[in-house]
C-alpha cells in the first residue's frame, strides 16, 4: 500500500521544518523535538485520577505517573515504558497516549520515567524497568490495582524494555506480567532486516537516528549480543505472557517486531500481531493530524481489556 496521506502530511511538515536529523543534533535538542512531536496528539483524554509519585531505588528515585479511571476501585493495570531510543522521551511526552489507553481500555496505566542515556548507559533503563515492575506488584493495593492482572507494555525502546521485563520476571519466578503490549518495538539489536533497508531514510525513524540512539545507549558493540538489549536473542521464549505486537508498514523496525511474534508463536506463546498498513514509526502519537491512529489505540485497548479481564469479572459473567 502507499503511505497513508495523513502520514505523508506529517513527513512533509518535518521536511518543511528544516530541522537537522537526530544524528546531527545534540541530545538536548533531540529531547526537545520529541516533546514537540507529542503535541501533535489529539487533546488529552480525561482520566479521573492522575497522580505523580516516585519509588526508591539504589540508583536513585524513579518517577512514575498513575492514571486511574476509577479511584477507589481495584483495576487491572498496564505498566508503560515510553519510547525514544532510551535517550529521549519522558512521562510527559507520552502523557496523552497513556491517557488514551487508560480511557479506552478502562484499566489503570502506570508510566515509568526510567533513566535515559547517555547520562545513564545500558543497562540502567533495564534496571529501572525491573524495579518499577517489582514495586507495582508489591504495592498494588496502595495503587488501586490487582497485582495478578498487570500487563507490561511500551512503544519502540519502551517495547524493548517491556519484552525484557517479561523475560526477567519469568526467570525470577513469582507473579508474572499478565500480558505484554509491544508497539513497534526495537528487539533485534544489530540485525539488518529488509525493512531497515527499505525505510532507512525518509520515514521519521532513520538509519542515522537509530545509530544515534544505539551509540548513546550501549556501552560497546558487545551489548548488541546481550538479550537484555536485544530480547529476540533470548534462548528461551516459552512461558512468556500473551503478547500483542503492533507494527507499522513504513517502519524500519517492522520486520523485527513481526519476527519476534513468530518466535513467540514458535515457543507456544499466544500472540496477536497487527500490522498497520500505510503507517510510520511513532504514528500512535500523531492522532492530532492523523485521526486514523486513534483506531489503532482503540483496537489495542480492546485487546488489552480482554487480556486483563479479572477472574471476578469472568465469574460474574458466567453466573
Amino acid at each position: 500500500m502507499p503511505i497513508h496521506p495523513q502520514m505523508q502530511t506529517f513527513l512533509d511538515m518535518l521536511v518543511a521544518s528544516q530541522l537537522p536529523p537526530y544524528e546531527e543534533s545534540t541530545v538536548s535538542a533531540a529531547r526537545d523535538r520529541m516533546e514537540a512531536i507529542a503535541m501533535l496528539e489529539a487533546p488529552a483524554d480525561s482520566v479521573a485520577e492522575v497522580r505523580d509519585l516516585t519509588i526508591p531505588s539504589p540508583q536513585g528515585d524513579i518517577p512514575l505517573r498513575l492514571y486511574h479511571p476509577q479511584p477507589g476501585q481495584t483495576l487491572s493495570a498496564l505498566l508503560y515504558f515510553h519510547g525514544g531510543g532510551w535517550v529521549i522521551g519522558s512521562i510527559s511526552s507520552h502523557d496523552r497516549l497513556c491517557r488514551a489507553i487508560a480511557s479506552s481500555a478502562g484499566c489503570a496505566v502506570i508510566s515509568v520515567g526510567y533513566r535515559l542515556a547517555p547520562e545513564h548507559k545500558f543497562p540502567a533503563a533495564v534496571i529501572d524497568s525491573d524495579a518499577a515492575f517489582r514495586y507495582v506488584i508489591e504495592h498494588a493495593a496502595a495503587l488501586g490495582i490487582d497485582a495478578h492482572h498487570v500487563a507490561v507494555g511500551g512503544d519502540s525502546a519502551g517495547g524493548n524494555l517491556a519484552a525484557v521485563v517479561s523475560l526477567h520476571a519469568k526467570a525470577a519466578g513469582g507473579i508474572q506480567p499478565k500480558a505484554q503490549v509491544l508497539l513497534y518495538p526495537a528487539l533485534a539489536g544489530a540485525e539488518v532486516t529488509e525493512s531497515k533497508k527499505l525505510f532507512a531514510n525518509g520515514y521519521l525513524l532513520t538509519a542515522g537516528a537509530m545509530k544515534f540512539f544505539s551509540d548513546h545507549y550501549l556501552r560497546s558493540a558487545e551489548d548488541l549480543r546481550n538479550p537484555d538489549a536485544a530480547p529476540s536473542l533470548a534462548a528461551d521464549l516459552s512461558g512468556l505472557p500473551n503478547a500483542y505486537i503492533l507494527t507499522a508498514e513504513f517502519d524500519p523496525l517492522r520486520d523485527e517486531g513481526e519476527a519476534y511474534a513468530a518466535q513467540l508463536h514458535q515457543a507456544k506463546v499466544p500472540v496477536t500481531l497487527r500490522r498497520w498498513d500505510g503507517m510510520i514509526h511513532g504514528f500512535l502519537q500523531l492522532t492530532g493530524i492523523a485521526p486514523a491512529a486513534r483506531g489503532a489505540i482503540v483496537e489495542l485497548a480492546s485487546w488489552l481489556r480482554t487480556a486483563l479481564l479479572r477472574v471476578s469479572v469472568q465469574k460474574a459473567a458466567i453466573e
